[in-house]
């Protein structure tokens, strides 16, 4: 932790990025360095953090939390599972009538909204926003047909605002627009959160006032993009917003000390906002990056994670035959295998076994051979 304290204030301390693009290169040696000390201890990293053997100092990230552990906030074990929240992007087809002999895949898997949630059995979503409020009025009627007529009765969605929204008042005219529309209100009446809907300019401004006044219902909001640097999460707090996304990208420490800070406030206030943190994705995947951030998921209590990865991708066709096989022989409960034998992602009604991902050091089952890599690929990493 120490370590990972000093590295975070020097790359973080006058850096002419932003705070988000900043904190992914610490989150990267971070993350080698957790699975490197798991790897040496012999046990995985969730055990290591409840026994705080890695030296957390919750109290120097946040004085509320001062004196507590992160053991005080955490599940005693990690999830053993998480439920799969599909994305539906702008683009995505939403029927097999949508789709044509240009913009139809032949890699084995379901395409249309309607076939994966079939395929899948996905009864959890994240739909994307654009902006232009017609355009997207008339796109969430179409998705609220297909997840109604396919999925669960009791089916949950959250809304990716995408910083579509340069003030609050653009957001509540939105929201007023969504409730007055009868088949969508209904539809709404499934609504989990509301994902960055608010530009990170303007999101965390004094000016933007609380942000539970921008939409016409009580639903939790959340900052993303808006989480670039250790203080922007409790500054969120205090503009009203119900809690913040993980994903490894921002960090394993920072995404510690945030759920510990939810945490904390709902044991003060435990009717207050719907306090949550939510896991989401930027389209990991495996064999390394997706398999550490369930790890990270499970072990942080986040049971509905976004894994747009597991439907942009044709799973690990991308990847060398000998990490394929790697997968496949330490991940089977978290993979399956296409028919031409690509190891794709496997989803058990909907859900993601975590059992492999808990038992090894830092997700990651196995330990990749730098000497496995084409000779222009080491060459790259000696330099």
């Amino acid at each position: 932790f120490a370590w990972w304290q000093a590295l975070y204030t020097q790359r973080m301390t006058n850096s002419p990025r932003p705070a988000l693009l900043q904190h992914f290169g610490v989150s990267l040696a971070e993350r080698a360095m957790l699975d490197a000390v798991a790897r040496l201890a012999g046990q995985p990293l969730w055990q290591l953090i409840h026994a705080n053997e890695l030296g957390i100092d919750l109290g120097a990230l946040s004085p509320e939390l001062a004196r507590r552990q992160p053991a005080d906030f955490l599940p005693a074990e990690p999830l053993a599972t998480a439920t799969l929240r599909h994305t539906v992007g702008l683009a995505d087809p939403l029927r097999e009538a949508d789709l044509t002999e240009e913009n139809r895949l032949s890699d084995g898997l379901p395409q249309a909204l309607e076939t994966c949630i079939r395929h899948y059995s996905l009864r959890e979503f994240k739909l994307k926003l654009s902006g232009n409020f017609d355009a997207d009025l008339e796109r969430l009627r179409a998705i609220a047909e297909v997840i109604t007529e396919c999925a669960p009765a009791d089916f949950r969605f959250s809304l990716d605002g995408n910083e579509n929204f340069a003030q609050p008042e653009e957001m509540t005219a939105f929201g007023e627009r969504v409730y007055a529309d009868a088949t969508l209100s209904a539809f709404f009446e499934h609504l989990a959160f509301i994902e960055q809907p608010i530009k990170r300019t303007v999101a965390l401004a004094d000016s933007a006032g609380d942000v539970r006044a921008a939409w016409p219902r009580s639903v939790p909001i959340l900052i993303d993009e808006s989480d670039g640097a250790l203080e922007d999460f409790p500054r969120a707090l205090e503009r009203g917003y119900a809690g913040v996304s993980h994903k490894n990208c921002k960090g394993l420490f920072k995404g510690l000390r945030n759920r510990c800070l939810i945490a904390a406030r709902a044991e003060s206030a435990p009717d207050e906002r719907g306090w949550l943190m939510s896991g989401e994705d930027l389209a990991n995947v495996g064999p390394i990056a997706l398999l550490q951030d369930l790890a990270a998921q499970a072990l942080l209590g986040n049971a509905s994670v976004e894994r747009n990865g597991h439907h942009y991708f044709t799973g690990l066709a991308m990847f060398p035959a000998e990490s394929q096989k790697s997968v496949l022989e330490h991940h089977a409960d978290l993979y399956e295998t296409l028919p031409d034998g690509t190891p794709t992602l496997r989803a058990d009604h909907g859900h993601l076994q975590l059992d492999s991902v808990n038992a090894a050091p830092f997700g990651l089952g196995f330990a990749p051979e730098l000497n496995a890599l084409p000779e222009a690929e080491l060459h790259r990493f000696s330099a």
